[in-house]
């Protein structure tokens, strides 16, 4: 695995929604997620499960007929790490802060 492969994984919005599905419910089959994007196809879905597999972003596991599918978020936590320092992430969690209070308060 590679940053290259994580962020290129990452990079496509059907991938991402993907990976929030098994955020939101880790261990979901192949078919679970299919729904979650349709109208794709399964043999859509299947390669971009590929592709997060390569970036070890899923990891798959057969039982019986499924393919069950598990979010490993250590690679995304190590791309943060590498490019977010800890005075970073605190600059970045405060202005994140302030945009969204500055967009609540907008009419």
């Amino acid at each position: 695995m590679s940053t290259d492969d994580v962020i290129q994984a990452i990079a496509d919005p059907t991938r991402r929604r993907l990976l929030d599905a098994l955020r939101e419910q880790d261990g979901q089959p192949i078919a679970s997620l299919t729904e979650r994007v349709a109208p794709l196809g399964r043999h859509v879905v299947l390669k971009h499960i590929h592709v997060l597999e390569a970036a070890d972003l899923v990891v798959t596991r057969k039982v019986g007929r499924q393919r069950l599918c598990y979010l490993n978020a250590v690679p995304i936590v190590q791309l943060a790490e590498r490019w977010i320092d800890d005075f970073g992430a605190r600059t970045a969690s405060g202005l994140t802060a302030l945009k969204r209070d500055l967009e609540g308060k907008r009419p």
